[in-house]
């Protein structure tokens, strides 16, 4: 399945998960036992759990991209040992872009994410034109299937965030329409809204 068919598969499971997130909050107590504030309960983790599969998913993806990085830093040390030194200052940055990368929390500072994109775009652009410049590239699969694994990733970055924000999105609408009800079930946890993407890119 290619990276078109998968963001596709994924806006799927997306789109039935709000389906039922919708179902599960119009949902009425069906006896004594099950009140409002459970429904609210139920609905509320529902969604903190569809937000942490998305992005679990897409900092697995990152973490693919990253090691595919590494492993051609180390396929071209071994092609161009001429140029060692120039690829361990690579190797320096990728560690450096590791340690940049924001969490669910520190995304709300859009100047993390920002930071964290730009190191990333410029390593790979030029990490991809030197693989590309080398006269090893014409026959050497291996880096070729990095190369190509790479910039797929970079591509699926905007999908993975696109989708994190509408899971996050609903689940903000639903503090927001939610919050006097949520106010007596946890002040403090409840009613935290969650930081989006698109505040990065406005």
């Amino acid at each position: 399945m290619n990276s078109k068919n998968n963001y596709s598969f994924g806006l799927l499971i997306i789109a039935c998960c709000l389906l039922a997130l919708t179902n599960c909050e119009k949902k009425q107590a069906v006896n004594a036992g099950f009140t409002k504030t459970d429904s609210l309960t139920e609905t509320y983790l529902v969604l903190q759990d569809s937000i942490l599969q998305v992005w679990n998913t897409m900092i697995h993806d990152d973490n693919r991209k990253i090691k595919a990085m590494q492993q051609l830093l180390h396929e071209l040390n071994i092609s161009s040992p001429e140029k060692r030194d120039e690829l361990k200052a690579y190797d320096e940055r990728l560690n450096d872009l590791i340690s940049l990368r924001y969490d669910q929390h520190s995304m709300s500072n859009t100047e993390i994410v920002t930071e964290y994109d730009f190191a990333s775009n410029s390593l790979i652009t030029e990490l991809i034109s030197l693989a590309e410049s080398q006269k090893v590239f014409a026959y050497n699969t291996t880096i070729q299937r990095l190369v190509d694994s790479i910039r797929a990733a970079d591509q699926r970055v905007n999908n993975y965030r696109a989708e994190y924000d509408l899971v996050t999105s609903r689940f903000n609408e639903f503090i927001e329409r939610n919050k006097g009800m949520l106010r007596e079930i946890d002040e403090d946890s409840f009613l935290e809204k969650k930081p989006l993407f698109e505040m990065a890119a406005e």
